[in-house]
Formats: structure tokens, C-alpha cells, sequence
């Protein structure tokens, strides 16, 4: 390794991007700085606008990427958008290395008939909706209908079964964005149906997260047991522990008598949705589905094939939870069949091989997989290939890597430049909205809010401190 400064880009202030900052941070013998770069003034990715408001738990992770933002060789440089404020090329110019940790923000589509028609939205959309995504706080969700259907089998699905049908009061405690409060208090929804096209020991969803169905307070989960049971009775291969335990909690909730909740969610299996039903006007009205048959397939597992039997549910919201899907960046070779960065092991691959200096990590990397804490062996993964390259001497020199002039292009392009302190200031101004109605935050919601917040943090009026400018 060389002695001189060795400076590396983070595209994506995440999961992916945080646990790969950290590792760079702390395995490299004091050689590594690391600069973030953040589309939004906020840092944290998913952890803020992804996990449910209801899983406090789950966003305290904060706490480790609170640990890597204090280390004297860490920036952030939030409200800069890679393309838009600075282009790929300037950063090979400054940045020894960059490492691509933007996520997967899209979702995926189902291809059918009918799919954009009013009241059908993507998952993603509706997600975001309710964290205080500044990119979603208008959107038009009607909540006035009186079935929802969700399509998909995973995690998401259920967290936006449990947020259509959670009650105000628990909303409330949560840090749920101010707008979804208001919205889904006065919402009409009495049924929430969730809609998987593979069988119940196939789903997707952690046992965790079917549990806590069971323990809403304004809501019954419905599962046919016939059903349920004619979706078990094909054979194949012996089931894993977590099947056994979803398979298990299934049961019990298809054994238990409704409690005439105001709400109740249902848990379909072995269903696709082949069309939506409606027209431009009033919007969906209806989802036709075809079911599905578990067959053997080549692999020795067990395929959802299509029946001739077709089933209609009338339904004026449709919520598609059936992957989340990444998207190009602008030089960057991507992979449209996976909606990746192409890549091995984190190397960003070119049509003739790897390009140095040049790694993805998290979904980017390997798709929408795992759960958040599955990145830190990614990001490892992404680091130890850094490293590797580095002492093999295949890191490019670059030929601008002056730490001060990195910032002072940056604010003269875009003065409302966020800093961590800024996100600092931010962080304080939420949780002291929250503080007088015993809730964790209240969520600035607009760009504008956010930047006018993190204002006094900035730059130029913090100054430098020590040679290195504010993180």
C-alpha cells in the first residue's frame, strides 16, 4: 500500500453504503477518506424511507452509521445528485476509487393489461408515501374504496397490508409522515387483500413480520384453511425451518373465528394477477386472476404454474409489491436483465473486464435480496476486492485528488450543499417536532423544508476545521 491519502467515492448514503464506508474506514490503517455523496438532503436510505413506521427497532441500525459519520476521515455531501451535480468522470479524476451504492429505487412491473389505470400503484410509491419521501408527498392515494389488494408475497407486501390497516392510535406513536397520518385516519378500506402467486411454504415473507398480523389491534387476518391446505397438500421438497414455522402460524390463524374487527387482512395464495379492470376515469374497479398450480420443476423445487380457473376481485386500489429493480447510471455498465451494476464480487466489469477503481455494492451490486444487515457481508465483500486491487496496484491515480477542491466545486454548482452537520440539524429539528406528541419524529417531508433546516450548518458558515472541511 501507498502512504499517500487514498480517497474513495460513495455513491448512495444507504445500508450498502454506510457498512462499506465503515469497513473502508476501519480496516485500512488510517489510508482511506471516504466522501459520501447523497441525492437527498438526508442520509440513510431505506432505513428512513423504506422500513415500516412501526418498526423502531429496525431503524435504530442508525446508531452504527452515526458511529462511521463521526470518523475525522468521513464527508458527507448531501442534496448532490450523481449526474446531475457531478458527473462520473469528475469523481475518476478526484477519487482514487467509487464505489456505486445507489440501491434499487424502482419497482418491478407485472405486464398486464390495465396496470396503469388510476388506483394502481407500484409498492415503492406507496412506501415512500408514508416514510416522507420528498419525492412522494403528493401523490394521490384514494383511500375511499373498501378493498385493497397487494400483490406480492414478500416483506413489503405485508408491511403495506399492516400500514392500510393499522389503527390511528398505533399510526400515531410512529414516525409516520404527517400527511399519511391524516390520510389513512380518514381511510374507508375495510379489506386489505394480499395476493401471492406461489404457494404458502414458498412465500417470501419472514415469520416475524406474519406474526405481527396477529397482533393488530384493529384487524383480523383471514386464511382459508381449504385452501390453505389444498396449496400444502402437493408434494415436494421437505420444508425448511422458516417454512415450517410460516406454515405453522398460517394454520393457526386459519383455525382461529374472526374477532369482528373493523378491519381484516386475507392471505391468498397461488393466485396472478392476469388484469386490472376499470377505465381512465374511475380507475380500477376490478383484479382478475388466474390460479396456480405447484408443479415439480427442473430443478427439483416446486413451480407456480397457470390452471384455466379464473377468479375476479373487485378492488378500487391495487398495490404491485413484487420486487424492487435498480437503475442505470450514466458510463456505468448495467446488467437490464438483473437491474444491476454488472459486476463479479463487487468489481464493476466492462466489456473487457473489470474496470479498476470502479465497485457497486448492496442491491446494486446483488439485487433486492436479504434484509438490511445482510449488507455488511456484502459490503465486506465489495472492501476486501478494494483492497485487494489496491495492493496489486490497479487503483488509478487521480489527477485532481485535493480533498478542498472537491467541496468548493461543489457548493459553487450547488450552495444549498447538506453536510452532516446539517442532516445533524435536521435530525434535532424531527425529533424535537415529535417530542410533544411522545413520537419519535415528525418528518420533514419538502426539499425546501429540509435545506432551509440544515442552512445554518453549511460550509461556509461552519468554515474549515483543522485543514479538513466540515463533514
Amino acid at each position: 500500500m501507498t502512504d499517500s491519502p487514498i480517497r474513495i467515492a460513495v455513491i448512495g448514503s444507504g445500508p450498502a453504503g454506510f457498512y462499506a464506508a465503515g469497513h473502508l474506514l476501519k480496516d485500512s490503517g488510517g489510508l482511506i477518506e471516504v466522501d459520501m455523496f447523497e441525492r437527498l438532503p438526508t442520509p440513510h436510505g431505506l432505513v428512513r424511507s423504506g422500513v415500516a413506521p412501526d418498526h423502531p427497532k429496525i431503524k435504530s441500525v442508525t446508531r452504527v452509521y452515526e458511529k462511521t459519520a463521526a470518523h475525522p476521515r468521513y464527508r458527507f455531501f448531501g442534496n448532490i445528485e450523481l449526474g446531475a451535480d457531478v458527473t462520473r468522470e469528475e469523481l475518476r479524476e478526484r477519487y482514487h476509487a467509487i464505489v456505486y451504492a445507489t440501491g434499487a429505487p424502482t419497482d418491478r412491473p407485472l405486464g398486464i393489461a390495465g396496470e396503469q389505470l388510476p388506483g394502481s400503484w407500484p409498492a415503492t410509491e406507496f412506501v415512500g408515501w408514508y416514510n416522507g419521501h420528498p419525492d412522494h408527498p403528493d401523490l394521490p392515494f384514494d383511500l375511499g374504496c373498501q378493498r385493497a389488494v397487494v400483490i406480492g408475497n414478500g416483506n413489503v407486501a405485508l408491511d403495506v397490508a399492516r400500514m392500510l390497516t393499522l389503527s390511528h392510535d398505533e399510526l400515531a406513536r410512529t414516525d409516520i409522515a404527517d400527511h399519511a397520518l391524516d390520510a389513512l385516519k380518514h381511510s374507508r378500506i375495510s379489506e386489505v387483500v394480499v395476493v401471492g402467486r406461489r404457494g404458502p411454504a414458498q412465500a417470501a415473507f419472514t415469520h416475524p413480520e406474519l406474526l405481527e398480523l396477529g397482533e393488530l389491534a384493529d384487524a383480523d387476518v383471514i386464511v382459508d384453511e381449504a385452501e390453505l391446505e389444498r396449496a400444502l397438500a402437493v408434494a415436494g421438497p421437505q420444508l425448511d425451518t422458516r417454512a415450517q414455522r410460516i406454515v405453522a402460524t398460517l394454520r393457526d390463524y386459519a383455525a382461529r373465528p374472526p374477532h369482528g374487527r373493523r378491519r381484516r387482512i386475507v392471505l391468498r395464495f397461488l393466485l396472478s394477477p392476469v388484469e386490472l379492470v376499470g377505465d381512465d376515469r374511475r380507475g380500477v374497479a376490478e383484479v382478475r386472476l388466474v390460479r396456480n398450480e405447484l408443479r415439480p420443476g427442473p430443478d427439483g423445487g416446486l413451480r407456480a404454474e397457470p390452471t384455466d380457473e379464473l377468479e375476479t376481485i373487485p378492488a378500487g386500489l391495487v398495490l404491485r409489491a413484487i420486487g424492487y429493480r435498480g437503475v442505470p447510471l450514466a458510463g456505468v455498465p448495467f446488467d437490464e436483465r438483473t437491474g444491476t451494476i454488472a459486476n463479479d464480487r463487487g468489481r464493476v466489469l466492462g466489456p473487457d473486464g473489470p474496470r479498476h477503481g470502479e465497485y457497486a455494492v448492496g442491491w446494486i451490486k446483488r439485487g433486492p435480496t436479504g434484509i438490511i444487515g445482510t449488507n455488511k457481508k456484502d459490503a465486506q465483500e465489495t472492501v476486501d476486492a478494494i483492497f485487494a486491487d489496491l495492493d496489486a496496484g490497479l487503483l488509478p491515480d487521480p489527477p485532481a485528488p485535493d480533498p478542498t477542491d472537491v467541496e468548493s466545486t461543489l457548493l459553487a454548482r450547488k450552495p444549498e450543499l447538506v453536510t452532516y452537520d446539517g442532516w445533524t440539524e435536521i435530525d434535532r429539528h424531527e425529533q424535537a417536532r415529535g417530542e410533544p406528541a411522545g413520537r419519535p419524529r415528525v418528518k420533514l417531508t419538502r426539499i425546501d423544508e429540509l435545506l432551509r433546516v440544515a442552512a445554518s450548518e453549511r460550509p461556509a458558515a461552519d468554515g474549515e476545521r483543522d485543514g479538513v472541511t466540515t463533514r
